[in-house]
C-alpha cells in the first residue's frame, strides 16, 4: 500500500481546520433556522443540496442534531428520516475514509494516549461496537474520525453505523417536525416532540444494554482463552 503524499495530507488537514474554524466563529449562521433558510429556496435540488450540506457539516463538527432537525422541518417525518440518514451515512463514510487516509500508518491506535484502549476494544468488537458507539451521546464527527484510525473494516463500520444511527435519526427529525409545526401552526407538535424525546431515551437505554452484552462477551472470550 502506497503512503499518501505528505503535502496532500497537510492540505486536507488545513481545509478541515478551516471549516472547523468557520463553524466555531460563525455559530449564528450554523443553526437549524439559518440552515433551513439557506436551503429552503432550492426547489428540486433541495434533497441533493441537503445531503451535500450534511456531509460538509459532519466533517466540520456541526452536531448531527442540527442537520436532523433541519431535515424534519424541511421534509417531514419519512422523507426527512430518509435524507437525514443518507446525509449522516455519507458524512460518516467520508470522515472514516479521510481519517484513514490522513493516518496511513502514522499512528498505531493502541499507542494513542487515553483513547488507545477504547479504539482497540472498538476494533475487536467490529460492527457491534460501532452500533453501541452510535447509540451513545458521543458527537458523530468524533466517532467517524476516531474509528477511521483503527483497522476496523469499512463494511463493518458502515453496517454498524446504519443500525446505530436509526433511533437518533428519527428522534432528531421528529423534534424538527414538532418545532416546525409549533412555529407555523401547521398541526400537532406535541406528538412528534414526545416521540423524539422517547427515542433518545430508548437509544440511551439500548446503548447501556448493548455495552453490558459486549462486556460480558469479552469476559467470556477472555476466560476461554485462559
Amino acid at each position: 500500500m502506497m503512503r499518501p503524499k505528505l503535502w496532500l495530507r497537510l492540505a486536507l488537514v488545513l481545509v478541515l481546520a478551516g471549516g472547523l474554524a468557520y463553524v466555531a466563529f460563525n455559530r449564528g449562521t450554523v443553526n437549524p433556522q439559518a440552515i433551513q433558510r439557506q436551503l429552503d429556496e432550492l426547489g428540486w435540488a433541495l434533497p441533493l443540496a441537503y445531503v451535500a450540506y450534511h456531509v460538509v457539516a459532519t466533517l466540520c463538527f456541526v452536531p448531527r442534531f442540527v442537520m436532523g432537525t433541519v431535515a424534519g422541518a424541511l421534509f417531514g417525518l419519512w422523507w426527512g428520516a430518509l435524507w437525514s440518514m443518507t446525509g449522516a451515512m455519507a458524512g460518516a463514510a467520508a470522515g472514516f475514509v479521510i481519517a484513514r487516509y490522513l493516518n496511513a500508518g502514522l499512528l498505531v491506535p493502541e499507542d494513542i494516549p487515553r483513547v488507545g484502549g477504547w479504539l482497540e476494544r472498538a476494533e475487536r468488537g467490529g460492527w457491534k461496537s460501532v452500533v453501541v458507539l452510535r447509540l451513545l451521546p458521543v458527537p458523530h464527527p468524533i466517532t467517524n474520525y476516531a474509528l477511521g484510525l483503527t483497522r476496523l473494516k469499512f463494511g463493518a463500520y458502515v453496517w454498524g453505523s446504519l443500525l446505530g444511527l436509526v433511533p437518533s435519526t428519527f428522534a432528531y427529525v421528529d423534534l424538527g417536525l414538532g418545532g416546525r409545526n409549533a412555529a407555523f401552526g401547521l398541526g400537532n407538535w406535541v406528538t412528534p416532540v414526545l416521540w423524539g424525546v422517547g427515542l433518545l431515551v430508548l437509544s440511551a437505554l439500548a446503548s447501556r444494554l448493548f455495552r453490558r452484552k459486549l462486556a460480558a462477551g469479552g469476559e467470556a472470550n477472555a476466560n476461554k482463552g485462559s
